[in-house]
């Protein structure tokens, strides 16, 4: 064992404390990490660095991890077409467990014997923290200061003010976390079953109002370009929801199952991930086929449910996205969307897969591979086994059309 400890820090109260805390009461070598997933700009991370340094971090790293959160996170939630209770595209949920992986990273590469994280005991995030660690290294020591302490938010500035550090802590009315697949937003509304959210909690405001049609390309189930414009996921994400957010698309509140038996509310504004979730399952309409949408949906509700409870290093989930990356081959074309204030709609796609070919017919309208007589034959053949059911048990299929 030796004094080293990672702390995944973020700039926050929470974070911040735990710096002078972990050094000072448990006289340990701190060494703070801040993994961007998406939620912070340069000048944010060197803030965040200045930060740590001057609590007392004996170093501190920079993780830029968008990339791969899209490849091994995002990318999937998009396949799988996954909102979470019909509603919540896992915006803040589904980063966590890949930052606590970096995090992993850096206490192997500086052999550190601790790793700490600022989670309260109230939540989900120090679940998907801890289960990481415990899964890949046993052998480290876990600390979580404000759960063991039990520490009010007060408690916490006090602390910080009597070692020299008064750094500004106003509390903001409304508790944001932006990421790239998304913000969360929490407050006093969202604490109880029939609050709803102002205008002004969303970090997003309202300043297009005029209707814009944008159109996004697919190959293979991924994103590759917006407005025939070829770019990398990542970026079309953050164009996507740079057009949509100002219009107030992609808010609602998700009321779910904590990780840790309660029910929980909260607030997002997700205007890209509604949008790619939309747009990709309308293509996915067009150029799946029947068998293919079906078991589609019944993996991806357990898929969302694993990455949600950090389930992520589960080696079912190398199955189910084994399954996924198959099934996306045909899912290439382009997706037109119409956004608008508060809401958009997916219009149509275009795609050299769709199976919706006039080439075989046009639903309602005629068909060029059978007759008439033949869907007769069919329908014989087809009502045959619950003709013979109902004659041998003896019953009258008309009760039961009752």
């Amino acid at each position: 064992m030796n004094n080293k400890v990672v702390l995944a820090f973020s700039g926050g109260l929470d974070t911040s404390f735990c710096v002078p805390y972990l050094k000072n009461e448990k006289g340990l070598e701190v060494h703070t990490v801040l993994v961007n997933t998406g939620g912070f700009s340069k000048e944010e991370e060197a803030g965040i660095e200045e930060r740590a340094l001057t609590l007392g971090a004996a170093s501190h790293t920079t993780v830029d991890a968008s990339g791969t959160y899209y490849e091994k996170g995002i990318k999937y939630l998009i396949f799988g077409n996954i909102l979470k209770n019909a509603t919540y595209p896992l915006s803040v949920s589904s980063e966590r467990v890949f930052q606590a992986i970096e995090v992993f990273k850096h206490v192997k590469k500086l052999g550190a014997s601790y790793v700490a994280h600022g989670s309260t005991g109230a939540g989900n995030d120090q679940v998907r923290f801890d289960i990481v660690f415990e899964i890949l290294a046993p052998e480290i020591q876990i600390i979580a200061p404000v759960r063991e302490l039990c520490s009010t938010r007060q408690e916490e500035i006090d602390y910080l003010k009597q070692h020299g550090f008064d750094f500004s802590w106003e509390k903001s009315k409304y508790s944001i976390n932006q990421g790239l697949w998304g913000t969360s937003v929490g407050g006093v509304e969202t604490l109880s079953s029939d609050g709803w959210l102002p205008e002004e909690a969303y970090p997003t405001k309202v300043t297009k109002t005029a209707p814009e049609h944008i159109k996004i390309g697919f190959e293979k189930g991924e994103p590759v370009s917006f407005n025939g414009t070829e770019m990398n996921p990542v970026d079309i994400i953050k164009a996507i929801n740079d057009a949509a957010a100002p219009f107030g698309i992609g808010r609602d509140i998700h009321v779910g199952d904590t990780i840790i038996g309660i029910k929980g509310r909260v607030a997002f504004e997700a205007a890209a991930p509604m949008i790619l979730i939309k747009a990709h399952h309308l293509l996915e309409k067009h150029v799946l086929t029947k068998g293919q949408l079906y078991w589609k949906d019944q993996i991806a509700g357990w898929y969302g449910q694993q990455m949600h409870e950090a389930m992520y290093l589960d080696p079912v989930m190398r199955d189910m996205e084994a399954m996924m990356d198959n099934m996306e081959q045909n899912v290439t074309g382009e997706v037109e969307v119409a956004l608008m204030p508060y809401h958009f709609s997916v219009l149509g796609c275009r795609s050299a897969h769709d199976l919706m070919s006039s080439k075989f017919g046009s639903y309602g309208e005629i068909n060029k591979s059978y007759t008439g007589q033949d869907v007769v034959g069919f329908t014989k053949v087809l009502a045959n086994p619950l003709k013979i059911y109902y004659s041998v048990n003896g019953s009258n299929a008309e009760d039961m059309a009752k």
